[in-house]
């Protein structure tokens, strides 16, 4: 497997990080937390990264997208992640829209994707649930046969981006499975369908989520995803490519914490000399930055996996993720070691990274639970 880019993904990473910049500083972050906007992000925003292709990045080209592969877009999601940019590149594009392109009838595809591929369709995933711990499959979330379709009733958490979701995908219990994939499907519900309710959370990098809870909403049978029971299946499959480019996107927050840090000890001076000089600032520099090309090499790996549908792309996701995660914290605890007093402060923007690195290490399983599943799987 090749580890370096091709010309086309340099262009792309380039076009990517001059558009961060250009159009998304620290500053506008801070503003949107400061301000508790409502939906944590910019739409107008959001319509600027699908005009680049970014929305539809790996949607094929017959529903409005790019048809390129996930190596392409986890360079687009590490440039995001650099700039900390919220807008609903995991929600939308590797969460809702994986769904319904992997296994969604060619009606919802036709009906939904393209939108999503223009920046007017926004998507959110209701899959984790109270005392759930990442486990997809603990779902006491229920959908009842009614008439031709079905009756919905319970409560999902932490539901990303759904104060500005159109619609959501909701996973639900079938059959008299308790445990285990069989038995779950998947459905698409109006977000604004009577019955759903959401109650408003701020996650601590302050992006936007929601409880959502259904009372008896109402679909019909065309909402399902996939197969009736068989959706179980599917939603690893989603939250495995979604957690392989949230990993891009931690590579992303380390590298740029890691060269706010290495600028900042090239300019601090303590006792009038440059503190990047002392010794143990440079191991512990020079151990950051090993630990980053490590995290390149394995998002490298499952981005080229996840492409070519490798029979190991579950223990890559596991490596990715493990390793991202213990690599995005090391790299922004350091980052506010070596930066002192003025680390610890509100007002540098190394602590935005600290906090996104905190998020991103729980999300869709922390190093410890993506371990554990791989001994599991190898009967370690």
């Amino acid at each position: 497997m090749a580890l370096l880019l091709t010309e086309e993904q340099q262009i792309l990473q380039q076009t990517a990080r001059d558009f961060v910049a250009s159009r998304s500083s620290l500053k506008r972050i801070r503003a949107l937390r400061d301000s508790r906007d409502p939906i944590g992000f910019s739409r107008d925003l959001w319509r600027e990264m699908a005009n680049l292709g970014w929305a539809g990045i790996v949607l094929p080209e017959r529903y409005g997208g790019s048809g390129l592969g996930f190596a392409d877009l986890a360079v687009v999601l590490e440039e995001a992640g650099r700039g900390l940019l919220p807008e609903p590149m995991i929600s939308t594009v590797l969460l809702g829209a994986s769904a319904i392109a992997l296994d969604g009838s060619e009606e919802q595809k036709s009906a939904l994707l393209p939108s999503v591929a223009s920046g007017e369709l926004l998507l959110a995933l209701g899959w984790q649930e109270p005392g759930s711990r990442y486990d997809p499959a603990r779902i006491t979330t229920r959908a009842e046969k009614s008439g031709q379709g079905f009756r919905l009733s319970g409560e999902k958490t932490q539901v990303l981006d759904a104060p500005a979701a159109d619609r959501l995908l909701i996973s639900a219990r079938t059959s008299e499975a308790r445990s285990g994939a069989d038995g779950i499907t998947l459905f698409l519900v109006d977000a604004k369908a009577a019955g759903v309710s959401q109650e408003r959370q701020w996650l601590v990098d302050s992006r936007a989520a929601s409880i959502v809870r259904l009372d008896g909403v109402t679909v019909g049978a065309d909402a399902v995803v996939g197969e009736v029971d068989r959706g179980g299946s599917l939603l690893v499959t989603v939250l495995d490519r979604a957690t392989a480019g949230l990993c891009a996107e931690m590579l992303g927050g380390s590298l740029a914490a890691f060269e706010m840090t290495n600028e900042y000890l090239k300019t601090r001076k303590q006792f009038g000399v440059l503190i990047g000089t002392f010794q143990g600032l440079k191991h512990r520099a020079a151990i950051v930055y090993t630990e980053t090309e490590l995290a390149r090499s394995a998002v490298m790996s499952v981005a080229a996996a996840i492409d070519t549908d490798a029979e190991n792309t579950a223990d890559l996701v596991d490596l990715a993720k493990a390793r991202c995660s213990d690599t995005y914290v090391l790299a922004t605890n350091e980052a506010v070691q070596m930066h002192g007093g003025i680390g610890m402060t509100d007002e540098h923007d190394i602590g935005f990274y600290m906090k996104r690195a905190r998020a991103t290490e729980m999300m869709f399983g922390d190093a410890a639970w993506h371990r554990q599943r791989y001994a599991s799987r190898h009967g370690y």
